[in-house]
């Protein structure tokens, strides 16, 4: 059962505040001047209340009774209630026939890599600049599902906040730290000062002129994997900064795997080595500098 929710503002057109969040499903300077962007979908809502993410506001269906659990988020997510137009709520969506239930409004994090966790086991994933948000969403889900610590995100790049990787992820965004840095210099500092700090950070690349399978490469200690943008794979800057170079062997007409799969692979092979569970691998949750 579900019941009506009343109170808090009520949007019937195409005003000022709707089109400031309209343009945070489609402009990435926008979101980062606004500090906000759009989430939709029932798991990615109810990890980001779950997990504590600030929820600005939380968009719902003027016309419809509400469901259990968007009256549930409704009361725990502790933003702005909003009622719109189903109409306007499709636009806002980007859905061009079904009216979402419910569109959080939901706070950028701080882009800090003490937000990424390095434990005794820890597994990271860096994605030099991803060109597509697809991509980077799916390498967010991968790194979730196999117990990454963290993404890091680093030169001119897609933003991991586009709807398209936020949908992408499937949720494991509102449960994956994911870092934008500017350089591989700031990303290789990092791993310098956690092995001045008795970590010893292992820097992996993928490519595939590597100079060994991803499976003859040691990944059961602290390890940082990094893959290259979609067409060009990695900039000089991190084939120097790496420690090794691994190859995925592939057979068939195949030229190459796509960076996302590429991960994929990566990360499983590390948490092949582990003889972990793949939801248990290298977030141990400890660690900051």
């Amino acid at each position: 059962m579900g019941r009506s929710v009343a109170g808090g503002l009520r949007i019937t057109r195409r005003n000022a505040r709707f089109q400031q969040w309209e343009a945070l499903s489609r402009n990435q300077n926008k979101r980062r001047r606004a500090g906000q962007f759009l989430v939709q979908g029932v798991r990615p809502i109810t990890l980001a209340v779950e997990r504590g993410w600030p929820v600005v506001a939380l968009i719902y269906d003027a016309e419809r009774t509400l469901s259990r659990w968007a009256s549930e988020m409704l009361e725990r997510s502790g933003g702005e209630r909003v009622a719109m137009a189903p109409d306007l709520l499709r636009e806002l969506s980007g859905k061009e026939q079904e009216v979402p239930e419910l569109v959080a409004v939901v706070a950028l994090p701080d882009e800090d890599l003490s937000r990424i966790p390095v434990g005794p086991s820890f597994l990271g994933v860096v994605f030099d600049r991803p060109a597509g948000p697809g991509n980077i969403g799916t390498m967010v889900r991968s790194v979730d599902a196999f117990g990454g610590a963290g993404l890091i995100v680093t030169g001119h790049a897609a933003d991991p906040y586009d709807p398209k990787a936020v949908r992408a992820s499937t949720g494991s965004l509102m449960a994956v730290p994911v870092v934008r840095v500017r350089s591989h210099r700031e990303v290789l500092e990092w791993t310098r000062r956690w092995r001045a700090a008795g970590r010893p950070l292992t820097v992996v690349g993928t490519d595939e002129d590597g100079s060994a399978d991803i499976h003859e490469v040691d990944l059961t200690g602290p390890t940082l994997l990094v893959v290259g943008n979609e067409t060009s794979g990695l900039s000089a800057g991190w084939r120097q900064g790496c420690d090794i170079m691994a190859r995925i062997p592939i057979t068939g007409t195949a030229s190459s795997l796509n960076a996302a799969s590429a991960a994929t692979v990566a990360l499983y092979e590390a948490a092949r080595q582990r003889g972990a569970r793949p939801s248990g691998g290298g977030r141990d949750r400890q660690g900051t500098l």
